[in-house]
This record gives C-alpha cells, sequence and structure tokens, in this order.
C-alpha cells in the first residue's frame, strides 16, 4: 500500500476493449512522484521512438499526484501527457476542476488510454466498474451539450473529461473540456484522445485514500487553509482572479498586441478586470479544495450565452492579439473555443498571424474562404474559430498550428509565426524581458508560461539585463514551479497569495510517510526536466539549438507604441542567454545533457 495513492495503473486497450491493472510501482511514486513526473516516466519507457502521435501506439496517460484530491489547497490537478501532434515533441496539459479528485477515489493514480477503438467510445468509470460504450450518440457533438447529457443521465457526482469536434476532426491543438469551463489545453491532448476515438471519460470514486499519519494531515492541511485565508491579496485574488494581470501586462508592455507587434494595447483598458467584473462576471467558480476561487462564470447578454472565463490568457490572445477590444466578443470566441474543443491560445496565436498575413497582403481572400481578415474583424473571427474546429477550408490550413501554417504559405510569414518548437507563443510579449524570453525558449513543452513565469523578474532586476543571475532564475522556476503539476496541486496559491512553501512540507509528509524537502522536490524536477529534453532528442533526429530559438520578431522588430517602444532583445544576447543557459543546465553547446549530467541524475536507464 502507497499512501498518498491510488494504488493501481489502469490501462485501457482501445484496440482489443480490454482492461488491465497493476500496483502502482512504488519505486516510480519514489522517483517520480505523480502527476507529471508519472506522465513522462511512462511515455518514454512505453512509446516507441518514432510512433505517429495520432496512431495506435502513441499513448494518453492522465495521472493524479499525492496531493490531488486531498485536504490540500488547490489539490484539484491532474495532468495528460502524451506525444504530441502539434510539435512532434513532448505534451504535458494540466487540468483543474473535479476530475482527478474522482480519479484519484476511483483507486487510479494514472490511467493510460492504448490503442485506438474500431469506433467512436466513452469510457465510464464507476469505482471497479470498468467499461467501454458507444459513443456514436455523441459524436460530432459540442463539449458543453455532451457534458450536460452525461451529468443528466449519471448524476452530478460523476465528473466529465469530453472533447469537442476539434478533437474528433484532428486539430492540432485541440483541448479537452471539463466541468463547463475547464481544460486540458496545450499541445493537442485532445486531438490524440479524439484520434483514439474516445468522446469522454465519465468518472466517479468513492474509495478512501490511505495516509500516514490523519491527525498531522489534519493539522497540516488546515494551516494551508488559514494562511490562504489570511493573505492580504485573497480579496482581490478571488475578485479578479487572472484578469488582474491584464492591467499590468498593458501597462509594462507585456499585452501581446496584433499578434505581438506590440505590448500595449490602446484598446487594453475595456478588457481589465474590473471591466469585465462589472460588464459580464455572474460569479466566482473554484476548483476541488480552492478557498480562493478564481474562476469567473460570466454572461454574455449581446449573445445571450454564458462561459466560465475568459482567464488571462485568453483574454491576451483572441483580445489583444487580434485587435478585439470588447470583453463580450472576446468571452464569445472564448465559449466557442471551448465549445469545439480546440485551446484558445494557440487559436489566438494562430489567427493572429493569419490576420497580419492578410493586412500584409499575403493572404487574400481568395485564400480565406472570403473572410475578411482584418484587425477586429469579430465575426469573422468567430467563423474562423467554427472552420478551424470543423477544418473546413481556410481552417484546415490554420488547424495544423501556426509554425506548419507559416512554412506553407511562406513569403515571409514564418519571421511572424510566433511559436517555439512549434508551439503558439501563451501572452506574454517579450521583446524587451529577457528571462521571460529564456523561459519561452526552453520550455519542455514549446512557448508556455505556466512553467517558469519569470517576467515579474525581468521588472525586478532589470528587463533588458542578460545576467547568469537571471538564467538560474528561470532555470529554479523550472525545477520548482512544475512540481505542483507533479504533486497534482495548483500552484497559484504560491503565486499569487505568497503562501509559503514550506507549508506544503510537513503536508506531503504526513500523506505519504516520506519526509521530503523542498531541496528533494526540486532534484525531481530537474531530473524530470532533463528526462523531457532527452524525450524531445528521440522523436526529432535535428533537434537541439536552433528549436529553442523565438519568433525573429522579438530580436529584430522593436514594437513602435506602448511601453517597450523601440524596445528589443539583440540576437547576440538571445545566444548569450542560451550559452549561459546550457552551461547552467549541465548541457552542450547543442542543448543536449551530457553524458555527465545523465549519469549524476541516474537518467542512463532511459538513454541506452
Amino acid at each position: 500500500m502507497l499512501n498518498g495513492y491510488g494504488g493501481s495503473i489502469l490501462r485501457v486497450n482501445l484496440t482489443t476493449g480490454k482492461f488491465t491493472k497493476e500496483p502502482t510501482p512504488a519505486n516510480v511514486a519514489r522517483d517520480f512522484i505523480g502527476g507529471r513526473g508519472f506522465g513522462i516516466y511512462f511515455l518514454t519507457k512505453e512509446v516507441p521512438v518514432g510512433a505517429d502521435p495520432l496512431g495506435p501506439e502513441n499513448k494518453l496517460i492522465i495521472s493524479s499526484g499525492p496531493l490531488s484530491g486531498m485536504l490540500a489547497v488547490g489539490g484539484g490537478k491532474c495532468d495528460f501527457t502524451t506525444k504530441s501532434p502539434l510539435t512532434g515533441g513532448y505534451a504535458s496539459a494540466s487540468l483543474g476542476g473535479l476530475f482527478t479528485a474522482e480519479l484519484k477515489y476511483a483507486g487510479i493514480d494514472s490511467l493510460i488510454l492504448e490503442g485506438i477503438s474500431p469506433k467512436p467510445v466513452y469510457l465510464f468509470i464507476d469505482d471497479n466498474k470498468i467499461e467501454l460504450r458507444d459513443a456514436a450518440p455523441y459524436w460530432g457533438k459540442g463539449t458543453f451539450e455532451v457534458e450536460k447529457e452525461f451529468k443528466e443521465k449519471f448524476g452530478e457526482e460523476f465528473q466529465i473529461a469530453v472533447i469537442g469536434p476539434g478533437g474528433e476532426n484532428g486539430v492540432s491543438f485541440a483541448h479537452i473540456n471539463h466541468d463547463f469551463g475547464r481544460q486540458a489545453g496545450r499541445g493537442g491532448v485532445g486531438t490524440v484522445m479524439g484520434a483514439k476515438k474516445v468522446k469522454a471519460i465519465v468518472l466517479r470514486g468513492t474509495k478512501s485514500v490511505p495516509v500516514a499519519n490523519v491527525e498531522t494531515y489534519r493539522k497540516a492541511g488546515m494551516a494551508l487553509y488559514k494562511a490562504c485565508k489570511d493573505a492580504e491579496g485573497l480579496k482581490e485574488w478571488t475578485r479578479y482572479g487572472t484578469t488582474i494581470v491584464v492591467s499590468w501586462c498593458d501597462e509594462v508592455g507585456a499585452l501581446p498586441t496584433r499578434n505581438f507587434t506590440a505590448g500595449s494595447f490602446e484598446g487594453g483598458k475595456t478588457l481589465y478586470g474590473p471591466v469585465m467584473r462589472e460588464q459580464i462576471v455572474i460569479t466566482d467558480k473554484g476548483c476541488f479544495g480552492c478557498p480562493c476561487p478564481c474562476g469567473k462564470y460570466s454572461s454574455m447578454k449581446r449573445y445571450k450565452s454564458f462561459v466560465e472565463g475568459p482567464e488571462y490568457e485568453t483574454i491576451g490572445l483572441l483580445g489583444a492579439n487580434i485587435g478585439i477590444s470588447d470583453i463580450q466578443d472576446v468571452a464569445q470566441a472564448n465559449l466557442l473555443c471551448d465549445d469545439l474543443g480546440i485551446d484558445t491560445i494557440s487559436a489566438g496565436g494562430v489567427i493572429g498571424w493569419a490576420m497580419e498575413a492578410y493586412e500584409k497582403g499575403i493572404l487574400t481572400k481568395a485564400d480565406t474562404d472570403g473572410l475578411d481578415l482584418k484587425w477586429g474583424n469579430v465575426q469573422a473571427v468567430f467563423a474562423l474559430i467554427e472552420k478551424i474546429a470543423r477544418k473546413q477550408g481556410f481552417g484546415a490550413l490554420l488547424a495544423e498550428g501556426v509554425k506548419k501554417a507559416a512554412q506553407k504559405v511562406g513569403k515571409g510569414s514564418e519571421k511572424f509565426a510566433i511559436q517555439v518548437k512549434g508551439m503558439e507563443q501563451s501572452a506574454y510579449a517579450t521583446h524587451n524581458a529577457t528571462a521571460m524570453l529564456l523561459a519561452y525558449m526552453t520550455c519542455d513543452v514549446g512557448a508556455h508560461h505556466n512553467r517558469s513565469w519569470a517576467i515579474t523578474y525581468d521588472l525586478q532586476v532589470g528587463r533588458d539585463k542578460v545576467v547568469p543571475e537571471k538564467v538560474a532564475r528561470v532555470i529554479w522556476l523550472q525545477n520548482f514551479r512544475p512540481m505542483f503539476d507533479v504533486l497534482g496541486s495548483c500552484r497559484l496559491q504560491w503565486v499569487e497569495l505568497g503562501i509559503d512553501r514550506a507549508l506544503y512540507e510537513p503536508l506531503l509528509e504526513s500523506i505519504t510517510g516520506i519526509e521530503r524537502t523542498w531541496e528533494d522536490l526540486e532534484a525531481v524536477g530537474n531530473r524530470i526536466w532533463n528526462l523531457t529534453r532527452l524525450y524531445w532528442a528521440r522523436e526529432n533526429e535535428d533537434f537541439g539549438r536552433s528549436w529553442d530559438m523565438p519568433a525573429s520578431r522579438f530580436y529584430e522588430e522593436p514594437p513602435k507604441t506602448g511601453a517597450t517602444a523601440g524596445q528589443i532583445t539583440k540576437l547576440e544576447d538571445v545566444n548569450r542567454l542560451l550559452d549561459m543557459y546550457y552551461e547552467q543546465r549541465g548541457w552542450d553547446a547543442n542543448g543536449m545533457p551530457t553524458p555527465a549530467t545523465i549519469e549524476k541524475l541516474n537518467l542512463d536507464t532511459f538513454v541506452n
């Protein structure tokens, strides 16, 4: 028995329809802990080299962690890991809400979907009752309709993870939707689920989770909750959630504007958190075990519709980045993406690229199915989201992601395809924010912010500085922040409320019976980070330094407006950042872990 764990790995062979359960390996729990640690372990060990992301050999690995479903603030996180159809490398997407608690209570630490079903199915799990059921009546429907139908059919206590038409149709950045507005969003995890012909997972668990010391567990858990309740920023964070960031980014020149040509938006003030709160927010919404519900449930009166959100990233990419300044329009675009099952960040990135190409005459109405893709054309954006999800006409090109779309169109459009490693950059403009730029360049899934949100450090020490201390900060964040995804807990209590991370140590020990300091946990994080790097190289023969380069916009085209007007990071500084990063990581000049680093981290068995 493993304290703090569900205790089993559930494998679902979709090709044969068979289920197998095996005990969660104690050595894997020790070395990789859970969540995205389990994900990269099973991905590397079990998916063969060169597997087609949409083929039967790829696997979708869904993993909880020791804090998932427990008396831990924000213990509602689980990880979806697979080989990415968007990037061809490692994909890891975090899902909040209520799903992971039920997974844990069903006794499952990792749910691994293998093979491909011959027909559309949904996976039904009710404790030990596990079945593949016919999903033909649900195939083609939006995520909200399907989740509603399943809730009515099985009851509110069942938690649903469902794909939309985007996942069914093979959009390379399709997501998985849950709880009418929470997503495992990035890297195409929904695309893989769709390729496996799995429409949804319907889940309930009622089992207990063993803990090492119940009384200490209760005290440690309540200490964390008290710290959140006493936090000075709790009221404001709960009122605005991630939208609190919009005004800050606009003021410091980090709000992506018109495909990242600038970092400040002249229409930005109408997208700020207080405006959204006043105009569309109905109520607050939280995930499992959360004392500070940052989700916002909104009503768009103009469209007579409702949505959870939009969050900051969506406001940035489907608002300022494509020239839209009305919060109701952004929220409606959010709704369409969620229901159709595509990632709002990637959608905003690829639409921004298309609009810039259209404005520059590289694309015309003959290319765009007659759509007038001028900045801020809301109705064209709505139509394009639908086309992308259905892979219809021009939408089929954008459904491949911005890197591949730009390669096909050419004519210089590659220079303003804002991505790293094939993943569209999330919503922080980095013309002159060298730590955040480096964080994007070296992120283990592509240009995503959540692994190392270093932009505040840029402002703290000087945004244009290129110094070893900045590189060290990025690496520390990369080793530390993703550990919340490993543990199965939200990081925002630490980030936004300033909760002392030392409070997590006694909680984890009381649950698992194993003493782990943050120094120990960061060592595990470092090991996982290096393993994901090795996975990229294993799957891409030419992988290396060139894959870490940002869009040239950030070192060639200074913004003309806003707080960062005229500012830029020089190409020579981009390369200096990489040199210092590789050296501090123990990697060679091409960005690969050296034999000494591999041996030091006990990763030999993963490369031989």
